[in-house]
């Protein structure tokens, strides 16, 4: 039996907006992509879940982070948002 390597088309993932564009693009055109759109998530909610997640930089440079490839430095971001600056942890 034979098995044929999958091409190139065949090389995809579950969401689109999971594939990074070979193609250079801004930081607006990023924020304006959709990895998930609209879909009910396993609880019925429906989910909207943006491609990248922008944040600012403290010299004021934005930043363009994926939600897969980045998903460690988006969270480390998140944990920075939730300190005070003496640097103890904020619970809302």
């Amino acid at each position: 039996m034979s098995i044929d390597k999958p091409g190139k088309d065949m090389e995809r993932t579950v969401n689109p907006g999971d594939r990074i564009s070979d193609k250079p693009q801004t930081i607006e055109e990023k924020a304006q992509q959709l990895a998930v759109d609209h879909v009910a998530d396993i609880t019925g909610d429906v989910v909207t879940v943006p491609t990248y997640v922008i944040v600012e930089e403290p010299d004021g440079e934005k930043k363009a982070l994926h939600h897969v490839k980045d998903a460690d430095e988006i969270s480390d971001v998140i944990r920075q948002a939730r300190v005070d600056e003496n640097g103890e942890r904020i619970w809302d």
